[in-house]
């Protein structure tokens, strides 16, 4: 199955989404905050997916897509945000940095996996 590279500062939420993800057969890499997020993606060429909290220490969601989007081997990556933030201001900036998909918490796996699966299709 898939690499997928979970970026949170809560424990709970990646242990959560960690569990789903395993269970669905995917290999998992955290990251507990953003900028240790860009090093385990760095670290991590093979990645398919990466899903990002937006508020977070050292470096925000959309900042981390940001950077995430400069480098070659992640140009078409998939990006999603998973977080409470849902500000059409704060969204148009996610766009903007090439964040696909734009989920908001609580984080309910079984309607996210479905559309994680369906993405990772494509």
């Amino acid at each position: 199955m898939a690499k997928i590279l979970i970026v949170d500062d809560s424990e709970t939420l990646r242990i959560q989404l960690r569990e789903a993800l395993e269970d669905a057969g995917h290999t998992v890499i955290e990251g507990v905050d953003g900028a240790d997020g860009l090093r385990s993606a760095t670290e991590n060429l093979d990645l398919r997916m990466i899903i990002t909290d937006f508020n977070m220490p050292f470096m925000d969601g959309v900042t981390l897509a940001m950077k995430i989007r400069e480098m070659p081997s992640f140009a078409t990556i998939p990006i999603l945000m998973l977080t409470t933030e849902a500000t059409p201001e704060i969204k148009a900036a996610g766009k903007e940095a090439g964040i696909l998909a734009w989920i908001v918490k609580p984080l309910i796996p079984s309607k996210v996996m479905p559309a994680i699966e369906k993405i990772l299709a494509r």
